[in-house]
């Protein structure tokens, strides 16, 4: 895989995460107890021998910075290639960052540069453990232009998303926004291999005639001149751009079949290590199906819920369905049911927060109840 580069496109990302994204970008948002949203896509790539990776960054992208660092914890941490951050460029006479080929053909001299032939251009939305290997395998087999991965599913997609009409050959005819009619179960998974000559072909073409989104105006508007063939992948897929669509994929994360498939493959998801002590069990504690990091201190009941790194449960206090991000301190007697709490969290004693599985309540960062 030394002839593919990697490109992590930021730009435009659907965003309805709400008060998960007032203080980050998605692809920074926690994830499974101890990861983030784009480890996923990052290590699929990783894993793959795919050692040059551009990160196309647009906004809120402090937190990803401190995430990523040098890239030490997915190996990107290296003289050739290796990991590279590359920030938003703004269109300086308004001030407001376009569309991703505008972004893309700002940074042009990182595709110059890479000796890469082909490119796999992804979202970090996309929860799943992929080989990238065979996408490349059926690309060059294929000999498209342009492979898209999807995923072939009926369940109720909580989300943004596009669908697919898929011939028998696998030659992609039409691709819709999930407002459109087209009605199918095909849906993408935003993963896009072409050739690094095509990519750049297309930044300056649709440049020229005025519009800026790679899918939207290069793909989809070129999709009957363009050879486009889908790889329909098998594995869990959860797609995490909005509230409900966050609550329902973590929650899904206790069902052991979907956590071993994520976290228990050949191929690793990797995250930034923080060396803390193994969670902490008092004499009055009881859990039951949770997913509890290290640093946690329990002193009260846990039921069906996710807590971070060094998350505090005072005595007497009850979490179910729930979610709690790093360093939330619940105190005595407060039940929580059907919520998503934030980093640094306070919850004061005997509070009662309970939200609908559809609808959970939600604790912005650093929330004081």
């Amino acid at each position: 895989m030394k002839h593919v580069m990697g490109v992590i496109n930021l730009v435009n990302e659907p965003d309805d995460l709400e008060e998960l994204t007032y203080f980050r970008c998605p692809a920074s948002v926690p994830f499974g107890g101890r990861y983030r949203l784009i480890d996923f896509t990052l290590s699929n790539m990783v894993n793959s021998g795919i050692d040059n990776v551009a990160v196309f960054t647009q906004h809120k992208y402090r937190s990803l910075m401190d995430h990523l660092g040098s890239g030490k914890e997915w190996d990107l941490d290296r003289k050739r290639g290796g990991l590279f951050v590359l920030p938003s460029v703004l269109d300086e006479p308004t001030g407001i960052s376009r569309g991703d080929l505008y972004q893309f053909y700002s940074h042009r001299d990182y595709f110059y540069r890479g000796k890469e032939e082909l490119v796999i251009i992804s979202r970090s939305h996309m929860v799943c453990n992929l080989d990238l290997r065979d996408v490349i395998r059926h690309h060059e087999d294929t000999q498209a232009d342009i492979t898209v991965i999807y995923k072939q599913t009926d369940e109720d997609i909580q989300g943004k998303f596009r669908r697919l009409a898929v011939k028998d050959n696998g030659q992609v005819t039409l691709m819709e926004d999930h407002t459109g009619r087209l009605r199918t179960n095909n849906i993408s998974m935003e993963m896009y291999v072409m050739s690094k000559a095509l990519l750049l072909d297309m930044v300056e073409s649709c440049l020229a005639q005025g519009y800026d989104h790679l899918v939207r105006d290069g793909i989809m508007k070129n999709i009957d001149k363009l050879s486009v063939y889908g790889y329909k992948f098998e594995g869990h897929v959860g797609i995490v751009n909005s509230i409900q669509g966050y609550y329902k994929h973590s929650m899904q994360l206790l069902n052991p079949v979907i956590w071993r498939e994520l976290f228990f493959q050949k191929n690793l998801i990797y995250t930034k290590v923080k060396d803390e002590p193994p969670a902490k069990y008092l004499e009055s504690a009881a859990a039951k199906n949770a997913l509890i990091a290290n640093g946690c201190t329990i002193e009260g009941k846990v039921e069906n819920s996710i807590l971070f790194r060094g998350v505090k449960i005072r005595k007497g206090a009850y979490v179910k369905n729930s979610i709690i991000l790093q360093n939330c301190e619940i105190e005595e007697n407060v039940i929580i049911e059907n919520a998503i709490l934030d980093k640094d969290v306070f919850i004061s004693r005997g509070r009662v927060l309970t939200g609908d599985n559809k609808a959970p309540f939600i604790a912005a960062k650093t929330k004081v109840i």
